[in-house]
């Protein structure tokens, strides 16, 4: 009798020190869910992090499912309430209309310099532009890609033009809004929009070299900078002092539930250090008021 009950006795105890390791374990790992166009950034957060705190894993969630954090531009915010209490800004992204480079699309927008109207008109359909897209016959043979996913820029870039991103000429593409890129490579009448991470090359700081901007309505003196031959740090420096109406711009947030200390550790550290890479990755910084005053809401 004695030596079943302690045959039961160890094998509870084996399942209970079982249970406590795996709780540890998970406890030790925290998720961060990121767009493309952030991960970049996540991932050198994640690496320097990892330096002051190894007692916590954060790593990069995988798939769809749940994670601890979650990193969206601001707008997207409501669809993930039902999951996250809170949310936090760490920068800005801006957004820039694009094309492939030497394509028929390129050629057809060459010299045009678009103001806000007229970008209206190229991207979106509207009863009031239907007419001016028929005199135009470049904008009429333009074909738009703009993404589907529920991560896209696609309503940010709508929503800076007073429009849904329903109202999208052309067709919609799912996935990453990196396949925007693919997208108008296939297609020589293609013209899309990405972030700037997703259109300049992060270590050449330069347009990527299958990709051309299209020509926007700027003043003289800061054209050249959101043109070809342009260069990612001084379209940031640019945008960091002024907000042209043909230029979106929006912020990036992270999501979390609020309850977490390792996470609150966490997000205390982006903001005081994490925040120092904004520009490296292709993000606009905030300005050092702002990112003070949620160091203290974070606490």
């Amino acid at each position: 009798m004695k030596k079943v009950l302690l045959t039961i006795a160890a094998i509870l105890t084996l399942g209970l020190g079982n249970v406590l390791a795996e709780e540890n374990h998970t406890n030790s790992v925290r998720t961060i869910k990121s767009p493309r166009f952030a991960r970049p950034l996540v991932e050198k957060w994640i690496e320097e992090y990892a330096k002051t705190e190894p007692g916590v894993t954060f790593q990069i969630a995988k798939g769809q499912g749940e994670s601890d954090l979650s990193v969206a531009i601001a707008d997207q915010q409501e669809k993930t309430q039902d999951l996250f209490s809170h949310w936090i800004y760490i920068g800005e992204t801006a957004v820039l209309p694009i094309t492939a480079r030497s394509s028929e699309a390129a050629r057809l927008l060459e010299g045009k310099h678009l103001n806000a109207k007229k970008l209206k008109q190229l991207f979106f359909l509207n009863d009031d532009f239907e007419e001016d897209v028929k005199r135009n016959k470049a904008f009429e043979a333009i074909t738009i890609y703009s993404g589907s996913n529920a991560t896209s820029v696609a309503g940010s870039f709508a929503h800076n033009f007073g429009e849904e991103s329903t109202n999208f000429r052309g067709k919609r593409i799912a996935g990453d809004d990196l396949f925007l890129n693919t997208a108008i490579a296939k297609d020589p009448l293609g013209v899309s929009f990405n972030t700037l991470s997703n259109i300049f090359d992060l270590q050449s700081r330069r347009l990527k070299s299958d990709l051309s901007l299209v020509g926007l309505d700027l003043k003289k003196d800061v054209a050249v900078s959101f043109s070809d031959k342009g260069s990612l740090d001084e379209v940031l420096t640019i945008l960091e002092t002024e907000k042209p109406a043909e230029v979106t711009v929006g912020k990036v947030a992270i999501t979390y539930n609020g309850t977490d200390e390792a996470v609150s550790r966490f997000l205390q550290w982006v903001l005081e250090n994490g925040t120092k890479y904004n520009h490296q990755y292709g993000l606009l910084n905030l300005n050092q008021k702002e990112l003070s005053a949620q160091v203290s809401y974070v606490h």
